[in-house]
């Protein structure tokens, strides 16, 4: 985890990490969601409407924004404010994630930033885009 502070934080900082999801995550995901729609959790369902398999629940996904910001930038003492989220495609159990973000704003007294950041598969397909808005608490 990184310990950034304030001072240590740059536009342009970026960042990018891996991340797979397994059939276990999913089903530990519509648990605690309580979303058992059955795109993300019937496969006979899921092929029915033209998938593969059944479809990463998207808020799942983007789970690796809050990753990006509480773990790498900008780390532990990260106060996470608000995203604004595009899907654009869906992602499966199996496939390669990779979030990538970059702080394009800092400033302001409360010391705010935001980041653009993205999800892109093992293809390279874009899943989703973010921009997040994050302050620090240290």
């Amino acid at each position: 985890m990184n310990e950034y502070r304030w001072d240590d934080l740059s536009v342009g900082l970026k960042h990018s990490f891996d991340a797979t999801f397994t059939s276990e995550m999913v089903a530990d995901f519509a648990r605690l969601s309580g979303d058992i729609n059955p795109l993300h959790v019937d496969a006979d369902y899921a092929v029915a409407a033209g998938f593969p398999s059944p479809v990463i629940f998207g808020m799942m996904s983007s789970s690796l924004y809050s990753q990006l910001v509480g773990v790498y930038i900008p780390g532990k003492y990260a106060l996470l404010q608000g995203m604004d989220i595009n899907f654009h495609h869906p992602t499966f159990v199996g496939d390669t994630l990779t979030c990538t973000g970059e702080i394009i704003f800092m400033g302001g007294a409360l010391r705010q930033m935001e980041i653009k950041a993205s999800i892109r598969n093992q293809h390279g397909k874009l899943i989703s885009k973010a921009l997040i808005r994050a302050g620090m608490h240290d």
